[in-house]
């Protein structure tokens, strides 16, 4: 009689255990395969515990309380530095195949993607002798091969082409000896798969508020163009870290400028179903929608897909400063602040944008307000009972800068993107957001760096300028929203990168981003900055400074290390290049 493990670390995971493959911490439910896909309820809970990590790599915790990977990236610094933490080997660059699994925590690049597909395998080898109605079983089938293709996606950008194990459920006597599919058969793969499943699932209307965060035609249709668009770039495309016969392996063989037309044609087919829009508000404030976004559980008509949460305050104690109770784990960069626009839509750099140094927080992008706290900015506060100033200057009471490991902040700024301005970490008030894993604004970003790519760039302005419109920016007397006219295809890549920057900060995006790009060595070595600010009398004085933490980005970290116990388990599996 076979028993259902829940899979915490595991070697390859794909198989249970034995003869070179290891599993650790076995957590056995006590049930088993006829006690669970015998019953309705468990055979539902069993699906269930495979949405539970669909959020595993937005977790902002991710690595044992300790950050995920936007500490790893030019937009945040860690606010904690032992050298058994596993972000820490993430921003210096010593992450190897041998400490992939010991610094700290269990690193989920390779585990939790590889251990959730064969969850949903198990499900489809049984779901057929459960007393559940046909209609029920279809879908539960179709989200479960969506979540496969959902956990595949991760393994994708993170190590190219991956083994690929189709329906197959292995146990414990199975001898493993997998090799990697190629990069382009991985690929097609999920695609064909999310194919095959939004031909099956219901549109998002087709559920209620209690089944919020489900997957869906739509969620399908999304997660096929986040695919293609990865697969696009030049890390996949045309500037492969490897040579010879492992670059197949780990990207497409030449480039080939029709894979920019794929993901563009895929993320205008979201566009077009109807099923999404922009949550715009520019009357209760400028910019407000976008705040308000991701705080909205249900209806939301921006979320594509939403990990559940439940009611929570989480991400108030991970960003808050610490009079508001806050762990301040992840701070956001001086280059960070930067790239939000001024509110005529121009960049902070531009001359006649009418940004001043000396006065750095005034007309900026509504969204840099709502992402950011900076030297003055309101947030609630426990002590007063309203919102009240967080003050970041230098040796300011309790959140001012230190230009030490631990804080209080280390770059003169605080985060809260994500977070409910009148909520803090140590008041007893609870939201009920979600985590938004896919949104439509993503859609949008993506067919204008698609289609900039496939050469018609003219028809990324109306996309970014909907974004740039939701956001609160001024439309200007071009109707552009501060956007250049007539951008070449080098000027619209730049511009583009850095609205996905500013939209999509603290979305799990960045690191995936700067490396899909191959821009990681240029922005991602050397020192974040910081904004140093002294206060003399009522005058506030603006220096960027370095923060304390060297960034060292090495160009075998454009991909993951493959852990070494699989590479010497397995023969027919080869080591990504560098490692």
């Amino acid at each position: 009689m076979k028993k259902i493990f829940i899979l915490f670390i595991c070697a390859l995971a794909i198989a249970s255990c034995k003869k070179g493959a290891s599993l650790d911490n076995q957590a056995n439910t006590g049930d088993t395969e006829e006690t669970i896909f015998t019953d309705s309820a468990k055979t539902v809970g069993f699906l269930n515990n495979i949405y539970s990590a669909v959020g595993y790599s937005f977790e902002k915790g991710r690595f044992s309380s300790h950050g995920n990977t936007e500490q790893a990236t030019d937009d945040a610094e860690y606010s904690y530095s032992g050298t058994g933490q596993f972000a820490v080997i993430m921003y210096n660059g010593t992450i190897s195949p041998n400490n992939f699994f010991s610094q700290g925590a269990v690193p989920d690049f390779w585990s939790t993607p590889y251990s959730n597909v064969r969850k949903v395998n198990q499900l489809i080898a049984k779901i057929g002798g459960a007393p559940l109605s046909a209609a029920l079983k279809t879908r539960m089938l179709g989200e479960a091969r969506y979540l496969r293709a959902w956990y595949y996606h991760f393994l994708l950008v993170n190590f190219g082409g991956v083994p690929l194990i189709g329906d197959q459920v292995f146990g414990i006597n199975d001898i493993i000896n997998i090799p990697r599919s190629s990069f382009e058969e991985s690929v097609n793969y999920v695609v064909s798969e999310l194919d095959a499943v939004a031909a099956i699932l219901p549109a998002p209307s087709g559920y209620a508020e209690e089944n919020y965060g489900r997957a869906t035609r739509g969620a399908c249709l999304a997660l096929k163009a986040r695919v293609l668009l990865y697969a696009a770039s030049p890390l996949f495309n045309g500037q492969s870290v490897a040579t010879g016969e492992l670059a197949k392996v780990v990207s497409y063989p030449a480039y080939d400028v029709s894979h920019w037309q794929k993901a563009a044609d895929a993320a205008e087919a979201v566009i077009n179903s109807g099923y999404y829009s922009l949550m715009e508000d520019n009357t209760t404030a400028a910019g407000y929608g976008f705040y308000n976004t991701f705080l909205k559980r249900f209806p939301n008509t921006e979320s594509i897909f939403m990990a559940n949460r439940g009611t929570n305050r989480d991400l108030e104690w991970y960003y808050n400063p610490p009079s508001r109770g806050g762990a301040k784990n992840s701070q956001p960069t001086e280059q960070l602040a930067r790239a939000f626009p001024m509110k005529n839509g121009k960049s902070t750099y531009d001359a006649s944008s009418g940004f001043d140094p000396a006065n750095p927080y005034v007309n900026r992008d509504p969204r840099f307000y709502y992402s950011i706290i900076h030297n003055g900015a309101l947030y609630y506060s426990t002590s007063t009972g309203n919102l009240a100033p967080v003050n970041t200057y230098l040796n300011a009471p309790t959140d001012g800068y230190l230009l030490v490991g631990t804080g209080p902040t280390t770059t003169g700024y605080y985060g809260r993107k994500l977070c409910d301005v009148n909520i803090s970490s140590n008041s007893s008030f609870v939201t009920e957001r979600g985590l938004p894993l896919m949104r439509y604004a993503e859609m949008l970003l993506n067919y204008a760096e698609a289609i900039n790519e496939a050469g018609q760039t003219s028809l990324a302005y109306p996309k970014l300028a909907a974004i740039r419109r939701r956001a609160g920016i001024d439309e200007g007397a071009d109707g552009l929203y501060g956007m250049k006219a007539g951008m070449t295809t080098e000027e619209m890549r730049t511009f583009i990168q850095n609205e996905r920057r500013v939209e999509l900060m603290n979305e799990d995006h960045r690191w995936n981003d700067i490396r899909r790009w191959k821009i990681a060595e240029a922005v991602n070595n050397g020192y974040n900055k910081a904004m140093k600010i002294t206060k003399t009398g009522d005058i506030f004085t603006y220096e960027v400074v370095n923060t304390i933490r060297m960034h060292v980005f090495r160009p075998k970290q454009y991909l993951m290390p493959i852990p070494q116990v699989e590479i010497l388990k397995m023969t027919a599996m080869v080591q990504n290049p560098g490692y």
